[in-house]
């Protein structure tokens, strides 16, 4: 391609609503526009990005014996309606009706379709396994859509989708899949994790999600400094502490705190660090509300809550609802003396002799509590986030934090939706027995943006070769020169025909502006002509990465292309 025909509307300026830095990268570089909130257009660059991580995922879900199919955007409510989802999925799906009255929503997601695809072909355990997948743009309705290709409410996803006859067989195409994210992820020339992950409202047994490991992700990766445990901030289990195992005798009493009721404020004026105090949250779900208790610098994981308790929805309490829980006023809860409510207890409550907690009474607390009799307690769990520090739940090690952008997610469904919507299959013995699903998604346009967040400067994109829009960029340099000229179209023809994808800046510019845009859009190897080295029969090569620059023989450029592309990682 030559940059002269080539559309990449450059731009010299972050632009102003640009949040992140692949945002405004990508916006800078001439790879997406913004057509409306969430939704953006893919020019010829980004769609070339775009395009090298299908191709990718394709190669490795085809050698993994996955299928593609290409599945139907619009979907009736019917299917989601059998399935429970079509309310429990909430505002993220954009529900409408056709021209005949009809309920149907824009695809988020495909399990409800693929659900109903195969359960009207596979009779027989003979039919499974099957392993279906399809690359194809999804649309969830975000409340607040940001960064770009991040969070963007329109977005290509890569969603498949297995049925098993039998448990071991769906943990072996579970770990097939697994294995396959892996090398995707590795032929990306990513760095990432798979870390144990929260199934949330897709729903099943367990699941992992792979995350890009970048200082501007907004996930927390959790890990161990010596085993290979990780999670993600939701999912990371803390390991309990050991019980007391007796009360220090003090009688609990009742002290003024006027004017303070925050961890912090409630601390300093008693002279106690915040591990002293016990937070009573009180929570509304849907099946009516709870009391959670956690160590005063702990924070409350609600994920843990909604899992432990099997609601579909959770959220901290209003004023109005803490008055009729406790009688008291917010920043006032305490446990001791409360009725009518369920209590749930972190484990590190366990560990406390004495404690203070809130009064539920307005400009009071109780000191001298003691967890062991102080209260009573329904059922105790692991209901807190982990923190840097924490021992590991694995191992003697210690938990580590990071910061990731999530990029894949899988799931062991298990009978979750071919039990709601009867898909079913003959095993050996002519019994009628539900298929074990999984499912296993990548975002596709959503890893391009995250490898910009991972690899970038302050002169653009470093992309990593397996994603540039192009591998190599020539330059040239200096007043117009046929030999020049002809020496930059033989080389282009040359590293194309060996399968580089080529991009020659033929414009009438200057040498720092195709040198600034070559470093904006972030290709890896930029081959500089110019009139001095050509007279000693050389060309300048220079790595995108490490900036190093080279003088090579003409007759070696392909050798030193390959050289520098190949050892990109090293």
């Amino acid at each position: 391609m030559k940059m002269s025909k080539l559309h990449v509307p450059t731009l010299k300026e972050d632009p102003a609503d640009a949040e992140v830095i692949s945002h405004k990268l990508m916006l800078r570089a001439g790879m997406i526009r913004k057509l409306t909130a969430g939704i953006y257009s893919y020019l010829p660059l980004g769609y070339r990005s775009l395009r090298k991580v299908e191709q990718i995922v394709r190669e490795e879900m085809d050698a993994s014996e996955a299928q593609e199919v290409f599945l139907p955007t619009v979907q009736p409510s019917e299917l989601w309606k059998e399935s429970g989802r079509w309310d429990y999925y909430g505002t993220e799906l954009l529900r409408f009706r056709d021209r005949h009255d009809r309920e149907c929503c824009l695809g988020p997601t495909h399990e409800e379709v693929i659900t109903d695809l195969v359960r009207r072909d596979v009779r027989s355990y003979r039919d499974l396994p099957l392993n279906l997948y399809q690359i194809q743009t999804k649309f969830r309705d975000e409340i607040r859509p940001r960064f770009g290709l991040m969070r963007g409410r329109e977005f290509t996803m890569k969603d498949g989708y297995s049925f098993d006859a039998t448990e071991e067989g769906a943990e072996t195409t579970y770990m097939i899949m697994r294995d396959a994210y892996e090398r995707i992820f590795r032929r990306c020339s990513l760095q990432f994790r798979a870390v144990e992950a929260d199934s949330g409202p897709i729903g099943g047994s367990f699941s992992h999600e792979f995350m890009v490991l970048a200082n501007t992700g907004e996930d927390t990766v959790v890990s161990c400094d010596r085993c290979d445990y990780a999670a993600n901030l939701e999912k990371a289990e803390i390991r309990p502490c050991e019980p007391c195992n007796e009360s220090i005798g003090t009688v609990p009493e009742k002290v003024s705190t006027q004017s303070v009721r925050t961890i912090e404020e409630v601390s300093q004026f008693l002279g106690i660090t915040p591990s002293n105090l016990i937070k009573t949250l009180i929570l509304k779900t849907d099946k009516g509300p709870v009391a959670v208790l956690i160590r005063g610098d702990h924070e409350l994981n609600d994920v843990k809550v909604k899992n432990y308790l099997a609601v579909t929805e959770i959220e901290l309490a209003d004023e109005k609802l803490i008055h009729e829980v406790t009688g008291g006023p917010l920043g006032f809860s305490g446990p001791v003396g409360l009725t009518g409510v369920t209590i749930l207890a972190d484990h590190s409550i366990r560990g406390m002799q004495s404690a203070v907690v809130g009064a539920n009474e307005k400009d009071f607390h109780l000191i001298n509590v003691s967890p062991l009799s102080g209260f009573k307690v329904d059922g105790y769990g692991d209901f807190r986030s982990a923190a840097a520090g924490d021992p590991c739940p694995r191992c003697d090690g210690k938990l580590l934090m990071s910061r990731g952008i999530e990029v894949g997610h899988i799931f062991k469904l298990g009978t979750k939706y071919s039990e709601s919507m009867n898909a079913t299959f003959l095993d050996p013995d002519g019994k009628e027995t539900f298929m074990i699903m999984g499912c296993y998604g990548i975002g596709v346009s959503r890893t391009v943006a995250a490898a910009i967040e991972q690899n970038h400067d302050e002169d653009g994109i470093i992309f990593p070769p397996p994603l540039a829009p192009f591998s190599v960029i020539i330059t040239t340099v200096g007043a117009k020169n046929e030999e020049i000229d002809a020496t930059a179209e033989n080389i282009y023809q040359i590293l194309w025909k060996n399968g580089y994808d080529t991009l020659l800046d033929d414009r009438n510019e200057r040498p720092g502006v195709k040198f600034k845009d070559a470093d904006l859009i972030g290709i890896p190897v930029r081959l500089t002509i110019g009139k001095k080295a050509l007279a000693e029969g050389k060309v300048e090569l220079r790595s995108r990465k490490t900036k190093q620059t080279i003088l090579v023989e003409i007759n070696n450029v392909l050798d030193a292309v390959t050289d520098m592309i190949s050892n990109w990682d090293a």
